[in-house]
């Protein structure tokens, strides 16, 4: 695996602590009770450079390939596939050939007639980009984007589509996009994960798998956020645990897990393990932090419409999204809540979707703006397929593998690009067909990894995200 690691030494401050005065029983009472919630803090500076060699830290950030155009991901992912051609990508033909029956493979079987876009749609900005009447607040910003119009993937199945598009193979139990980016460049902040993913309040398909960390180390899984409230269960400490009792719980256990090492170094369970308490115990205050928005301006709030019934939800993960990259976090997924899997009503499924998602998406992209976010973050719209030009039902669209769109903007993007086309319908993608691996590899790309030269020896054979795919796609790079 060619890449490079800088490792820094953290300072021994808890060396030399231990418990006094408890009989063998209590001191494993103490030690074991609430194990779960607890975080084993600072291990790294149990035993100095001792602990430094057995437990490098994974998560510690590091150099790409070559100089990155991009530091964060912003992944604002749309559950159950909206629709390219009732969004922004519009087919005259559609409405021409409107009713119409022809010959064509869908998911559910018993296709209607070509359907054409109950929305309409106008052009925006000096590139002139078409996007629907749902998405007003959107379209101010297509001068951003580069429009990607002919993905295609290999599985017309929720749960194997969305396990593609997140770790590029169509199949439970590989690693997932973001895990692979931090294991290739850690991340900034060592108080939060590297890997966040903010989801949705009906349960993702798929679920934990979709972000999950494969075969690669464990303390590069995604870690799932609540916007509201305790932002990761069992966080804080169990009632009656002090944080005096806390520290000599976890030098105890530091010392335990070290000895441990030393007689079977490399040990990947363990140290993920590890890992993971000691990321939690200083997740205990900055995880909470990240979701305080007392701090946030009330022009902010309005910006994501964080205070609208319609617009809460999306708006708190987005503004959170925004948080979350400029505290040094990695790479930040962003599930819409429900479904765009529109195969009846399509007209009310996809407006109650919009609407929501509308105001905090151009939100977040004012703010990143604003900010002087948008220099360094990449942000990438889109769902694991698209949907069929006929009808479904009277008034529905079924799954769609072979042709949908996603959008990226931000750093290292040429603004106002538009690449590659599905047919005259909307149905397969005819110029410039773009797989899933072209999508990983042009992101890594602009994160400044070679996505050839990102890989994990597992069962004998060196994995990459992109498997043995993928290309870069130029036209779209600045």
């Amino acid at each position: 695996m060619s890449r490079t690691s800088k490792m820094s030494t953290s300072s021994s401050s808890c060396r030399g602590r231990s418990m006094h005065g408890l009989s063998r029983r209590e001191l494993l009472q103490k030690a074991g009770g609430g194990i779960g919630t607890l975080a084993l803090a600072q291990l790294l500076c149990g035993s100095g450079a001792q602990a430094q060699e057995l437990n490098p830290n994974p998560l510690a950030p590091r150099d790409g390939h070559f100089p990155a155009k991009v530091k964060s991901v912003i992944w604002l992912f749309m559950e159950g596939a909206p629709s390219s051609v009732d969004l922004f990508d519009p087919k005259p033909e559609l409405n021409r050939r409107d009713g119409q029956k022809i010959s064509i493979d869908v998911f559910n079987g018993n296709p209607g007639p070509l359907m054409k876009s109950p929305f309409s749609f106008q052009q925006y900005g000096q590139s002139g980009a078409w996007v629907c009447d749902r998405y007003p607040n959107v379209a101010k910003h297509v001068d951003d984007f580069a429009f990607i119009k002919s993905l295609h993937s290999d599985s017309n199945d929720h749960v194997p589509a969305l396990y593609q598009i997140n770790t590029g193979i169509a199949r439970p139990g590989f690693p997932a996009a973001g895990a692979w980016v931090t294991y290739g460049l850690g991340t900034e902040n060592q108080n939060l994960p590297g890997f966040v993913v903010l989801g949705n309040n009906q349960g993702i398909k798929g679920g934990p798998l979709n972000w999950h960390a494969g075969f690669l180390p464990a303390a590069h899984q995604g870690t799932l956020f609540r916007p509201e409230g305790t932002p990761i269960l069992n966080l804080t400490r169990p009632a009656g645990v002090s944080g005096e009792d806390q520290r000599r719980q976890l030098d105890l256990l530091a010392k335990l897990n070290e000895e441990h090492l030393a007689a079977h170094p490399g040990e990947a369970e363990l140290l993920g393990r590890i890992q993971s308490f000691e990321l939690a115990y200083r997740m205990q205050t900055d995880a909470v932090r990240m979701i305080d928005f007392s701090d946030e301006t009330a022009d902010t709030r309005a910006m994501y419409g964080v205070d609208e019934k319609e617009t809460r939800s999306y708006g708190s993960k987005c503004l959170l999204a925004r948080r979350l990259v400029e505290s040094g976090v990695r790479f930040v997924q962003v599930y819409s809540d429900g479904e765009w899997d529109a195969h009846s009503d399509l007209t009310a499924n996809h407006t109650g979707h919009c609407r929501a998602t509308d105001v905090p998406i151009a939100g977040l992209l004012t703010d990143l703006k604003q900010r002087g976010l948008m220099d360094s973050t990449l942000v990438i719209w889109g769902g694991e397929f698209g949907r069929m030009p006929v009808s479904q039902g009277k008034d529905g669209r079924d799954h769609n593998p072979q042709g949908f769109m996603a959008w990226m903007a931000g750093a290292g993007i040429r603004k106002g690009a538009s690449f590659g086309e599905t047919d005259e319908i909307g149905y397969k993608a005819v110029v410039d067909p773009v797989t899933v691996h072209d999508l990983h590899a042009t992101m890594l790309h602009l994160l400044g990894i070679d996505h050839k030269r990102l890989t994990f020896l597992h069962n004998g054979r060196e994995y990459r995200l992109t498997d043995v795919a993928g290309n870069i796609l130029q036209p779209i790079l600045a």
